[in-house]
């Protein structure tokens, strides 16, 4: 069953992926670490393994020599679960969590193995810590919300034109949820409508963005993993119906997205991993070591997504936004 969960080969998982950022550094065995640290990961898609990527170079930076002990659910709550169950079997010295579900899994298990966590949209909303500024307990983390990031995407559409914008999510994932509410907020101020779809798995994205053709100028996809994961089924659409699809972060403008107010989730790992080398070294404990948000907002274009969908860059959108092709 971890099998299936992810769980492969030392060489694989001390890899994390194969993202470059990565590439190049030190395999360090189990036998020869000073420190396992285990990873759970609800789901493989490029912005997690972003934030994975750059929480193990954090790591390496620092000069500690870490074994990773690297699982992924697959988007299964099970797996999430055994996963977590596993890790404080092991009893790894930190467990570092990429997501809001399996955060939520990881401090079900234990409330003693240290958690650091990334890619938590509202982690004082899901449950994980009492407040941003004193967590409390044994975690803490970063967030891949910033405040601005949804109030910013909808008055752009709003400067387009778009009146009507369709929404895919996952009703179990939190950080989707919280995200919603912040969309049907900022859009009521602007006279925008939100027209929502829901999804169980990934296999049902397609069907869920076919069903809002008719009923929205673009799709606004959030940073719900589920979704994301299966990206390429809504910009297949959003290209064939001219339909302009906006992400909430930059790595899915990479993958054919239009537009984004975002941030790199390298950033959001690699500022985790510098809070757990304090956890490490004895410098503070979890609780003590206040959550933070993204630094970094900024509009990322795709000029060739924005021709496959029928959009034409204005040249006073370059003034503020990085243009890429």
């Amino acid at each position: 069953m971890l099998a299936a969960c992810g769980q492969g080969s030392d060489e694989s998982e001390n890899n994390g992926g194969s993202s470059d950022t990565n590439q190049g550094a030190e395999e360090i065995t189990k036998d020869h670490a000073d420190y396992i640290i285990g990873v759970t990961q609800y789901v493989e898609h490029p912005s997690l393994d972003r934030a994975l990527d750059g929480f193990q170079q954090s790591i390496e930076d620092a000069g500690i020599k870490a074994y990773f002990d690297i699982n992924y659910a697959q988007a299964d709550s099970k797996n999430n679960s055994s996963i977590a169950d596993k890790l404080v079997g092991d009893q790894v010295d930190l467990i570092f969590a990429n997501s809001t579900p399996s955060a939520l899994s990881a401090l079900n298990a234990t409330r003693e193995i240290p958690i650091v966590f990334t890619s938590v949209t509202d982690p004082v909303d899901a449950g994980l810590v009492s407040s941003l500024e004193n967590p409390g307990g044994n975690i803490t983390g970063t967030t891949d919300s910033h405040p601005e990031a949804i109030p910013k995407t909808l008055s752009f559409m709003k400067e387009m034109g778009i009146s009507d914008v369709g929404m895919i999510y996952t009703p179990s994932e939190p950080n989707s949820v919280i995200q919603i509410e912040q969309a049907k907020e900022s859009a009521a101020g602007l006279e925008l409508n939100i027209h929502e779809a829901t999804v169980a798995s990934s296999s049902e994205v397609k069907q869920a963005a076919e069903s809002l053709i008719g009923d929205v100028d673009a799709f606004y996809i959030i940073t719900d993993n589920t979704v994301v994961s299966a990206l390429e089924s809504v910009l297949m659409i959003g290209q064939q119906e001219d339909l302009p699809v906006f992400a909430g972060e930059h790595d899915s403008v990479e993958r054919g997205s239009f537009a984004a107010y975002g941030f790199d989730y390298y950033d959001i790992g690699y500022e985790a991993g510098e809070k757990a080398v304090q956890i490490l070294t004895g410098e503070k404990e979890p609780g003590e070591i206040s959550v933070s948000f993204p630094q970094k907002l900024t509009l990322l274009m795709n000029q060739t997504a924005a021709a496959e969908m029928g959009v034409e860059i204005e040249e006073a959108w370059k003034e503020n936004a990085e243009i890429i092709e």
